[in-house]
């Protein structure tokens, strides 16, 4: 996943980052609760951890907006504050959980995951494209009923071009979104895993799904 970790202590958030990407996670880190809030409403997210004590802006009021402007991002609050009272105003206020600091670790993480079911199990925990399936339960993909292989990085690629069909997705998007970096030109690691991506989910079912978008990027299609 995706994961906004809207932070205003450089400690805690370099450690809740590291947390997170030990465990296969992609975590952006914002310490100004405006530029968070913005940041997180702009879609590119699966999920926000968002501390209440910000500088600028009172998380609640961050997790308050969101829902009010229909952003259903699964947020879970990460604060010292750890009275009862505040716990209940940050769930009322639209929150899906709440971790206090210091955190366990695997705590924190099992409760990163309950809430990704939770939003899977609301939504759909299936993405389809012509014969192509995607268990994200399961964490399995399939073709013509025939169940495929994917490594860590293989599987967010291909859940991304199933969540944007039929639209050309720029090897800037992809760089950002699945490798959490800025695409150079000299690098040929999107190149590398569209080709190893396409090894496994087209040629041996001779119908191509993901094509080259010439001079843009890849785009998931069944023209």
């Amino acid at each position: 996943m995706r994961i906004i970790v809207i932070e205003d202590n450089p400690e805690m958030a370099t450690i809740v980052k590291r947390t997170l990407e030990c465990n296969d996670h992609v975590a952006d880190v914002c310490v100004s609760g405006f530029d968070g809030e913005v940041q997180a409403a702009s879609g590119t997210y699966d999920m926000i951890v968002l501390d209440l004590m910000l500088p600028d802006r009172d998380g609640m009021d961050i997790c308050r907006g969101l829902r009010r402007h229909g952003i259903r991002t699964p947020i879970l609050i990460l604060t010292a504050l750890c009275d009862t009272e505040r716990k209940v105003m940050g769930l009322r206020a639209g929150a899906d959980d709440y971790v206090t600091k210091p955190f366990n670790p695997d705590e924190f993480l099992a409760r990163i995951d309950a809430v990704a079911r939770r939003s899977l199990f609301e939504e759909e925990s299936k993405l389809r494209f012509n014969d192509l399936e995607m268990d994200l339960l399961k964490r399995q993909v399939s073709r013509d009923g025939q169940l495929i292989s994917l490594t860590v990085k293989e599987f967010q690629l291909l859940e991304y071009f199933l969540r944007n069909p039929h639209r050309v997705l720029t090897r800037s998007q992809l760089g950002t979104r699945i490798w959490d970096i800025d695409y150079q030109d000299s690098s040929n690691v999107i190149e590398v895993y569209v080709s190893r991506l396409r090894k496994k989910i087209d040629r041996p079912f001779g119908r191509t799904l993901i094509h080259t978008a010439v001079g843009m990027g890849y785009m998931l299609s069944d023209e």
